[in-house]
């Protein structure tokens, strides 16, 4: 297939990109820095630097969506979410215009969302069919899926990816947390009951080739492990795995003192499940963190 991906040059998208060139199909990658791409994507691997070079006479067959500013990385100011929402919404819609405008449609669209989607659930279990939260990264994710179903009217076939935090060794999540743990400086945040999903990168990028192929695969999935764990249960298996104590904790307080209103993103709790991944017979090489782990830090 010809395949166009925005944020191909992120942790998921490299190695998804890795995924897709064995498998023979040609990528074209939606890229700020172009000169980047061949090294981070691979050899033969298109750029183009904005979406305007996507013309009606260029065909593409499915379309992945993966753009977005980190969301953690820094405070959330309303200079700060305006960036958030134009990589994620505006660029979305922009990216929907575009297979308007296609005179070969893509068959299909997977586009990136996270578990953010459901806010602060407390204990309840979720499932693709629980509604949204409230807070503004639920509500970015709402609007972001909004902006991608709108390809739907076209007759496109969309997959909405809400993502859980993503376990690699190529950076993300554990890259932040692997030195504090190491030091033996490893804590536990707030009171440690907030659940945390997650998903190896491995079993990340075989669930996206597996509903690109899939031509009855639409609507949301939740692409998370189908064994999410608390806090305080991902504290002490991490340390575990690196053999390093963890007798700290980072008060609530002074999480949100530092961080403001992004602390959410570390102190809200969703225990989401793949149900419906799993209903359509997707299984998991990593469904336990411990393994997860194991696999990623030998």
């Amino acid at each position: 297939m010809r395949i166009f991906i925005t944020g191909g040059t992120g942790l998921i998208g490299r190695a998804l990109c890795r995924a897709l060139r064995a498998e023979g199909h040609a990528l074209t990658v939606l890229s700020r820095h172009p000169e980047t791409v061949a090294a981070k994507c691979g050899a033969g691997v298109e750029a183009m630097c904005v979406l305007a070079e996507w013309t009606p006479q260029r065909a593409f067959d499915a379309v992945i969506n993966l753009a977005g500013e980190p969301i953690v990385d820094a405070r959330w100011s309303v200079r700060r979410k305006q960036v958030l929402w134009d990589s994620r919404v505006t660029l979305t819609g922009e990216l929907v215009r575009r297979i308007n405008l296609a005179e070969h449609k893509p068959a299909v669209l997977l586009s990136g969302s996270a578990v953010g989607y459901y806010g602060d659930r407390g204990e309840t279990v979720l499932d693709e069919n629980a509604g949204a939260g409230s807070g503004f990264s639920a509500e970015l994710c709402q609007s972001w899926e909004v902006a991608a179903r709108e390809a739907e009217k076209q007759g496109v076939r969309v997959c909405l990816l809400r993502t859980a935090p993503v376990l690699s060794n190529d950076g993300g999540l554990l890259d932040k947390m692997l030195l504090p743990f190491k030091l033996g400086l490893g804590a536990r945040l707030g009171d440690g009951r907030q659940w945390m999903s997650w998903i190896h990168i491995d079993d990340y990028v075989a669930l996206v080739l597996r509903l690109l192929q899939d031509a009855q695969a639409h609507g949301p999935f939740n692409m998370a492990a189908p064994q999410p764990v608390t806090n305080a249960e991902f504290t002490r298996t991490l340390a575990h795995v690196l053999h390093r104590p963890t007798f700290f904790v980072a008060p609530s307080l002074v999480l949100k003192a530092v961080m403001g209103e992004r602390s959410a993103l570390l102190l809200e709790s969703q225990r989401v499940l793949p149900l419906r991944l799993e209903a359509a017979g997707a299984r998991f090489s990593f469904a336990n963190l411990e393994s997860a782990l194991r696999a990623l830090l030998p």
